[in-house]
């Protein structure tokens, strides 16, 4: 029964337009779960408990913003002040932070925040100094960005639902406007022979448009609208660019490098 099923797109949205509301989905004066309603605003569960837990949900959303925001400035803070003590307790300032290179002859690809970015100015000497200002407006930045693309990304799959949408009225309107027209038609009745010749074309009139438009037209539309969201809204939740730059097995460069040495 469809009328009955639950609908994960409103539940979301009533997440945080109804938050005060005590009742997550319909229920009579008892608090029970109204079925069969057709809105899509059906409990999976319990009212209160569901409740409670969209809430708690709701909740954690929520506080993840301010710990996006403070946590990592705060502990690059701490680890400056904590690597600044050490360097005036330590008999060997100079050498404080210094480690063996490894992989020297392989080239690092960084897109890190702490490596000659925001609050990471050199001196006069050349070293370099610590901004928690610039870092705090950095990752402002970059926290705000994550909120919004968390909003628009999560709209943007929406696109697929309207490709759907059109898909379903392309088909109803080149089965309207050609093939049943041809069908419904009364001039054709007591025409047998040419009623079926005027089929027959309709139907490859039809069967051309079906393949050309639904087909190929809006099967590529769809595919290219899949590949962006994949690329696009997908994968910049995790895809950093970070790691070593892969360089090919190859007897010329090893020659080459022989020859340097």
């Amino acid at each position: 029964n469809r009328s009955s099923d639950l609908s994960l797109l409103i539940t979301l949205i009533n997440m945080f337009l109804q938050f005060t509301s005590p009742y997550p989905c319909k229920v009579d004066s008892h608090g029970h779960p109204l079925k069969d309603q057709g809105d899509g605003q059906n409990c999976l569960f319990d009212p209160a408990a569901q409740g409670y837990l969209q809430k708690l949900l709701v909740v954690m959303a929520v506080v993840c913003i301010p710990w996006m925001l403070l946590t990592k400035p705060l502990y690059l803070r701490h680890k400056h002040k904590k690597a600044q003590s050490y360097s005036i307790n330590s008999p060997y300032p100079d050498t404080v932070g210094l480690t063996e290179s490894e992989g020297e002859d392989d080239e690092v690809v960084h897109h890190d925040d702490d490596n000659d970015g925001p609050g990471s100015k050199k001196d006069h000497k050349g070293n370099r100094g610590f901004q928690f200002s610039e870092i705090f407006v950095h990752q402002a930045i970059h926290t705000i960005e994550f909120c919004l693309g968390c909003i628009s990304h999560t709209a943007s799959y929406l696109r697929l639902w309207a490709l759907s949408l059109a898909h379903a009225e392309l088909s109803n309107v080149l089965w309207n406007m050609v093939l049943h027209t041809v069908l419904q038609t009364s001039m054709l009745d007591g025409m047998g022979f040419v009623r079926a010749i005027a089929i027959f074309l309709a139907f490859g009139f039809w069967a051309l448009l079906t393949i050309a438009i639904l087909l190929i037209m809006e099967g590529l539309s769809a595919f290219l609208h899949t590949l962006r969201l994949h690329w696009v809204e997908f994968q910049s939740k995790f895809y950093g660019g970070d790691g070593y730059k892969f360089s090919p097995f190859s007897f010329a460069t090893i020659l080459e490098g022989e020859d340097e040495t």
